[in-house]
């Protein structure tokens, strides 16, 4: 029987109702384990993700973000696959300082992640040139402050393209998915983590819950990037056909190398190749 919960409330904003297939996120989840252990085995996917978090927490850290300099930066963006291929240019035309202001702002955590979210959006031009600065915001708070704020990056949902993990897994035998009634505003992905947490609860999945359900998503993306071929992202995912290649490069985890961290930043042309270092935990 396929497996729905009811839409809850976050911060006094109801939820939406999320019609999903139970059997689709089933076949998912077993071919992750499956895919998981004939790569590295799950346990070192869910060590990357807690890594890149505490990388996060510590870079992007309020008390140090005044003293964040631009290489810092650019050096983060390894970990966000639609971030590391735009960020140079834009940098080229904008300076640094603009942008960090704004990241003050979006991880200034006395008002709510939902809120910071829609206000570090807004106040970019909504063009298509900037469409991955909604990515770059959702990497941000998710993997700086993870129990609170799920993931809300594009390829789980986009209400524009309507496309995203959500039109993968969506019960179309009971509802048909109204791309246009269905926006991409927090409280969408707020209600998407609640049916996936329960999922993974009703698995026995406790530890490592967070990185297990972001796994999750991005493995159940990259069976349609493989099924459908490169479209989303296109520049990053031609050619490819294991699907934990997909699933890692999604999450940014592509960038883990046997010898370390590779910087995959396309920089700004200012800077030469090997001008900017990978992140180091300090501790």
């Amino acid at each position: 029987m396929d497996w729905h919960l009811v839409a809850k409330k976050q911060e006094a904003v109801t939820w939406p109702h999320l019609q999903l297939s139970g059997s689709a996120i089933d076949r998912g989840f077993n071919s992750l384990l499956a895919k998981a252990e004939e790569s590295l085995g799950i346990d070192a996917y869910l060590r990357a993700l807690q890594l890149k978090s505490e990388l996060f927490s510590e870079l992007l850290n309020t008390d140090r973000l005044e003293q964040l300099n631009e290489k810092s930066f650019l050096a983060i963006c390894t970990f966000m696959s639609t971030v590391r291929r735009r960020i140079g240019a834009w940098l080229d035309k904008t300076p640094f300082n603009l942008l960090q202001d704004r990241l003050l702002t979006l991880l200034d955590t006395r008002k709510p992640g939902a809120q910071r979210f829609e206000h570090f959006v807004a106040s970019f031009p909504s063009d298509r040139t900037h469409r991955w600065i909604r990515d770059l915001a959702a990497e941000i708070l998710h993997f700086t402050e993870p129990e609170k704020i799920p993931l809300m990056a594009r390829w789980l949902w986009d209400a524009q393209t309507g496309s995203g993990v959500i039109r993968e897994i969506w019960f179309d035998q009971a509802i048909p998915l109204d791309t246009l009634a269905l926006d991409d505003h927090p409280a969408t992905f707020f209600a998407l983590n609640s049916e996936l947490k329960g999922f993974l609860d009703t698995h026995g999945i406790y530890r490592d819950r967070i990185w297990m359900q972001d796994l999750l998503y991005a493995h159940l993306y990259a069976a349609y990037i493989n099924n459908h071929g490169a479209i989303y992202l296109k520049c990053e995912f031609t050619g490819e056909v294991d699907p934990m290649a997909h699933t890692q490069r999604l999450l940014g985890l592509d960038c883990f190398r046997e010898d370390g961290i590779h910087m995959k930043v396309k920089l700004p042309s200012r800077f030469s190749a090997n001008s900017v270092p990978p992140p180091q935990l300090t501790a």
